[in-house]
């Protein structure tokens, strides 16, 4: 799946945020900056000066980019209905030793594993796509391979 253009409702929200904060405080203070600087006379050895127009540069290209990723990224909601582990799903799985883990499977930019956000495009992820509560999931990483038992998708 190409996460580059799917993102979930939350992800969309967090980025809007994001462009938000850089499009509004963080222009005036860089603004600021630059306005203070230019005071100070003599702009060719001024490097207060040219460190805030750097960081303006800097910021712009955030902007530029976060722009692009928001205008080429479509939200899609968890496709669950058919009760099959899709992007936006949250999946339970149970491991041999009756371990039960929860992922909710996001795109790349949303990924935070250690808080239960899987990458779509990671193995674990591609490997439990398709599956239903119930069906058994053999995974193959790196170390070996993991086989878990799907408990629920929602």
């Amino acid at each position: 799946m190409d996460d580059g253009t799917v993102i979930t409702a939350e992800g969309m929200a967090e980025l809007e945020r994001q462009l938000g904060q850089l499009e509004g405080p963080a222009r005036r203070e860089i603004a600021e900056r630059i306005r203070t600087a230019r005071e100070w006379g003599d702009l060719k050895e001024n490097s207060e000066y040219h460190d805030a127009k750097n960081d303006q540069a800097h910021l712009e290209t955030k902007i530029a980019r976060l722009r692009e990723r928001i205008s080429r990224s479509t939200v899609v909601e968890a496709a669950a209905a058919d009760g099959a582990v899709s992007f936006g799903s949250t999946v339970v799985v149970r491991a041999p030793d009756g371990a039960e883990q929860s992922w909710e499977l996001v795109s790349s930019h949303e990924a935070a594993p250690g808080q239960g956000r899987l990458s779509v495009d990671s193995p674990v992820a591609r490997a439990l796509i398709g599956s239903r509560a119930g069906d058994e999931v053999t995974i193959t990483l790196p170390r070996g391979e993991r086989s878990y038992t799907v408990v629920r998708v929602s």
